[in-house]
């Protein structure tokens, strides 16, 4: 892992880092499948999915049948704890306030709507491996958001069937249809719909840089939450911090594809017994290829002098997940501006968070975190305005729109306005 000792040189490299698909090739190819798939749907999907996927498909929408299948294919333990997750989500989401506001004032009725989205699409990569818990991360709280169809897309295997794992944790999320779709394949049908797969409102999911342009280029057309990209994890840790809970933090990030794994710590030693630990550590996993890509190429150590230095570096990172492993946690958490998750003491760690904690894990990556947060229930709604107001607040407040009106040239406006002002 790089070592950085200059605070002021971590703070500028981390502030300058963003996330974008600026890679003119990738997105003309992109879009150039988007269009195949727009102009000719089904037939275009089918052709698309073979050539890049290799899966001759024999369905688009995955049918009750499989979904039955998979019942018996996944494991009794690993269906409970499917079910578990899938309660907790659902309990984090249920506490978060869906409703809007009304407020009457002075012959106003002010307020908002707050309405669901009426169909969804949860993405669920199966790169490395199918993300099942991607599903519930997704999937639940736009069911407790009131979303009434939330579909699924995820890549078919080479045999043209979706995951088992994906298929029961689709029903016990409650998800409406799967689609054995994957890449901008199931982002263009999804943005455009095809004879088998209705439009939908909004697509919501990490995948591929390929599905983030995708997602990118059919922004407008259709409602996304954001382009994650390659996860992170920075571990904020001081002299009291367990160097073999460190190290786990780290390589539990390190072990997906292209992720970053940066420490911020005030302590030498614990930056000299990090670095001795990791490599036995590496050399123990069975994901060690990558995992070691992620530490050599991306891993960064900052070594600083005090707390405040580490949580300014920390803001300036603006992680996905920031992990506290500090003496007394609790008294930094003022401070903390920018994190997509906190994770808070030793018991807290991020990779219960990616299953079972509650609160979704697909969160904001590449500095996005600055303005965006992670997957809640105002995805998955719309505020709508509302206004009632009686004649007495017209005449006291509308004078002046109409002064304002035709400051900005728009004088059909001031007219509207004066109409229903008291005539003298």
């Amino acid at each position: 892992m790089k070592l950085i000792t200059d605070k002021t040189e971590a703070v500028r490299l981390f502030t300058n880092r963003r996330q974008s698909q600026d890679d003119p090739e990738l997105l003309r190819s992109v879009a150039e499948t988007l269009a195949e798939v727009r102009a000719r749907g089904d037939e275009a999907v089918l052709e698309l999915s073979k050539r890049f996927g290799g899966a001759d498909l024999d369905y688009i929408q995955v049918p009750e049948a499989a979904l039955e299948k998979a019942e018996a294919e996944v494991s009794p333990e690993l269906k409970s704890a499917i079910e578990l997750a899938s309660s907790r989500v659902h309990d984090f989401y249920s506490a978060q306030p869906k409703g809007g506001f009304l407020e009457q004032k002075d012959g106003a009725l002010l307020g908002q709507l707050v309405r669901p989205l009426e169909r969804v699409a949860c993405y669920v990569p199966a790169g490395q491996a199918p993300l099942f818990s991607t599903l519930i991360m997704t999937a639940v709280p736009a069911k407790v958001a009131g979303v009434p169809e939330v579909v699924v897309a995820s890549p078919p295997n080479a045999s043209g069937e979706v995951a088992p794992e994906v298929l029961v944790a689709a029903r016990v999320c409650g998800v409406n249809k799967v689609y054995a779709l994957g890449g901008p394949v199931a982002v263009a049908a999804l943005a455009h719909g095809t004879e088998s797969v209705e439009r939908v409102d909004k697509i919501v999911g990490p995948g591929s840089r390929y599905t983030m342009a995708a997602k990118q280029l059919v922004f407008g057309e259709v409602g996304i939450e954001a382009l994650p990209g390659p996860t992170e994890t920075l571990v904020l840790a001081d002299d009291s911090a367990d160097t073999n809970h460190v190290v786990a933090d780290l390589l539990a990030q390190a072990e997906h594809d292209q992720a970053q794994p940066v420490l911020v710590t005030t302590s030498r030693a614990l930056v000299d017994a990090v670095t001795e630990a990791l490599e036995p550590q590496l050399k123990s996993l069975p994901t060690e290829q990558t995992a070691r890509e992620s530490v050599e190429q991306r891993g960064v150590i900052v070594l600083v002098e005090t707390l405040d230095d580490a949580l300014e570096v920390a803001n300036a990172y603006a992680p996905e997940h920031l992990c506290l492993l500090l003496a007394d946690p609790w008294r930094v958490v003022p401070q903390v501006k920018h994190a997509g998750g906190l994770f808070i003491g030793e018991h807290s760690m991020e990779a219960l968070g990616d299953y079972i904690i509650g609160p979704s894990h697909v969160m904001p990556t590449g500095g996005t975190a600055r303005y965006s947060s992670a997957v809640n229930l105002r995805d998955f709604q719309k505020v709508i305005p509302l206004v009632s107001l009686s004649q007495g607040t017209v005449a006291e407040i509308g004078p002046a729109a109409a002064i304002m009106a035709r400051a900005e040239g728009l004088e059909a406006h001031a007219r509207a306005v004066e109409s229903r002002l008291p005539q003298d």
